[in-house]
């Protein structure tokens, strides 16, 4: 197979691919035409002619045309220009057509996944992009399964929900079948791995729905053998509320110190991990960030999966999820055609020699970026996002488990779920979150899919062209730091070296000490470069910002601080620090010619904007 050109699977910035998008879009209407038509040919036709030109159904017509131009009219004015490189927002961009296409195309028969006679062609597709999920991420595709979500939320719930219910599996064995367990504590109970709870319920399929009603599902098990579910203090706030929701209760959320580069604090981890073991409080579960949506930044699953290994031999275990809701379709750069994980000694060679990443000056995987994402392979779930780096029309989330097995945990018909020879039941929405979901956005997903493999010359291309597209904003930042705004000095740092292609920055003048007027300066230089109301063709540039607080994130922006000349005890006293955020999801930054356009354009920008916020 030929390598796929980027700037053939998106309408485009200026629509420069609109006349094919115009044609198969066409092509599929049509066909969904003659598809009505031609089941059973010999019925006559319901609405008539003669109907068709009475005035109250022409009148009829009228009113859906107006409605529609309305629609047109707000989208037009007031709709963010993901498109556009001149957007640097949040986790959005252009989207590909072939995952238009699929989910217009779909949608026009209105498939619903929830149960396979409301979805023959749709619900397929769905399996196969559950396989993609799992072999993306390294799973065995024989033994793991995955589906489509709502988005990252509903997909972090399911992740808790499936470690909750299994963590309670052996105390309901306990009470029903005691030899099988014979000699065990509730301490370790508590602590037995994936594998072996999963190897346990397997002995008691004949009074599996027993099990069930004796586990959390039920009335069988008190909270405080559940544990704590560990999270970094970067977490998506969805594990707040799923915390709450599933019921183990906000007290038993708890948030790890990052470092400075706003990673999970692995030493703090196992420090935190240590102390509730020796207190003999288990740990439900612990959740490694790739990709986190403030700063793009990816957790040590490495470091983590190590230690988990080493405090099994302590005889303490837990549930690992990952959450790579954002980043997790990154992990395509580092395979090859043939779908195996690609050795760090060669990986930047082919980054180069395949145009996944063109600039021979970009330093970009660093090897503990790299090694996280190796190590999720030995996760027992992933959160993985096709709306966000799979550049796929919302509402488009999802799941991916490591053993099918899991499910038996979570589902509400008879204890087998799959059948025999099946990869899935026939109503999935009984074994998963969900109820009743479009079919659609199966059909973009897949779509997309078989346009794009998961591998590095597929997905990799187009997710290099992002990466690379931040690393370029970055280094012109770093060449830019100090800004002359009518013979006022203005500093701007960066956060960190950007893990994945979020580039998160701050401004200062020089000589300023006071941190809430640094704070009131990028504030208002958000509100000048954001949008809130009034036609956004008015706006230069769209950028995103965000605030972090001590109660997040502890001491970890002192650095920052630091760095734009203010002084430790600033910090103490305000403990909060408001940055802009880019979000580089575009894939055109890879032109020199067009990056050093929209740099230039964008610095003109700011600089104006900076000379009106300093003129007040």
């Amino acid at each position: 197979m030929k390598e796929i050109d980027i700037k053939g699977l998106f309408l485009g910035p200026k629509s420069e691919n609109g006349d094919l998008f115009k044609k198969i879009l066409t092509d599929a209407i049509n066909e969904h035409l003659y598809w009505r038509k031609d089941f059973h040919p010999e019925d006559e036709p319901i609405v008539s002619l003669y109907e068709k030109n009475q005035e109250n159904f022409r009148l009829t017509e009228d009113r859906i045309i107006q409605v529609v131009d309305q629609i047109c009219a707000k989208l037009k004015v007031t709709s963010m220009p993901w498109h556009s490189p001149r957007y640097l927002g949040h986790m959005n961009a252009d989207i590909l057509m072939p995952a238009m296409l699929g989910y217009i195309a779909a949608m026009l028969y209105n498939p619903n996944n929830v149960a396979y006679e409301a979805s023959t062609a749709t619900s397929p597709m769905e399996l196969e992009v559950g396989k993609d999920f799992a072999a993306l991420m390294g799973y065995d595709t024989g033994k793991a399964w995955g589906h489509i979500c709502t988005d990252g939320s509903v997909a972090n719930l399911e992740a808790i929900w499936y470690a909750r219910n299994l963590t309670s599996i052996p105390f309901a064995v306990k009470e029903l079948r005691p030899k099988l367990v014979e000699g065990k504590s509730d301490w370790q109970l508590a602590n037995l791995t994936v594998d072996e709870i999963l190897d346990l319920s397997a002995k008691v399929k004949d009074i599996c729905d027993e099990v069930r009603d004796r586990s959390v599902r039920g009335t069988g098990i008190v909270q405080k053998q559940l544990g704590k579910w560990i999270v970094p203090q970067t977490k998506h706030y969805s594990w707040v509320k799923a915390g709450e929701i599933i019921g183990i209760g906000l007290d038993n959320v708890i948030s790890v110190q990052v470092d400075d580069q706003y990673r999970m604090d692995v030493d703090v981890l196992e420090k935190t991990i240590m102390d509730l073991a020796e207190k003999e409080i288990p740990i439900l579960g612990v959740v490694a960030v790739v990709g986190t949506t403030e700063e793009g930044a990816v957790d040590h699953v490495d470091r983590i999966v190590a230690l988990r290994k080493k405090m099994e031999q302590r005889g303490v275990s837990f549930y690992l999820h990952i959450d790579a809701a954002y980043g997790g379709y990154a992990r395509s750069i580092f395979l090859d055609e043939k779908g195996d994980f690609l050795p760090y000694s060669d990986l930047k060679r082919q980054l180069h020699e395949k145009g996944v990443i063109n600039q021979d000056d970009i330093e970009w995987p660093p090897e503990e970026v790299y090694s996280a994402f190796k190590a999720i392979e030995e996760s027992d779930s992933v959160t993985i996002d096709p709306h966000k780096m799979g550049y796929i029309p919302y509402a488009a989330g999802g799941i991916t488990i490591r053993d099918r097995r899991m499910v038996d945990a979570i589902s509400f018909f008879a204890a087998y779920v799959f059948e025999k020879g099946t990869e899935s039941p026939a109503l999935l929405g009984s074994y998963i979150l969900e109820g009743s979901k479009a079919g659609a956005t199966a059909a973009g997903v897949w779509a997309a899919h078989q346009v794009l493999p998961l591998n590095i010359t597929g997905y990799g291309r187009l997710i290099g062209a992002s990466i690379e597209g931040a690393k370029r904003f970055y280094s012109h930042i770093q060449m830019n730091r100090v800004l002359d705004i009518d013979g006022t000095k203005v500093r701007m740092e960066t956060l960190t070296r950007p893990d994945f292609n979020m580039v998160d920055f701050a401004f200062n003048v020089e000589g300023n000490k006071d941190l809430d007027k640094m704070n009131e300066l990028n504030l208002n230089l958000y509100n000048l470069s954001s949008y809130v109301s009034g036609p956004v063709f008015k706006k230069d540039f769209i950028t995103s910002h965000t605030e972090f607080t001590y109660d997040d994130y502890g001491d970890a922006p002192v650095n920052m601080v630091k760095r734009l000349g203010i002084e430790r005890a600033e910090w103490d006293r305000v403990h909060s620090l408001r940055l802009m955020r880019a979000c580089v999801l575009t894939p055109y930054f890879m032109v020199d010619k067009v990056v050093e356009h929209y740099w230039e354009t964008y610095l003109d920008s700011m600089k104006r904007k900076l000379a009106e916020v300093l003129s007040k």
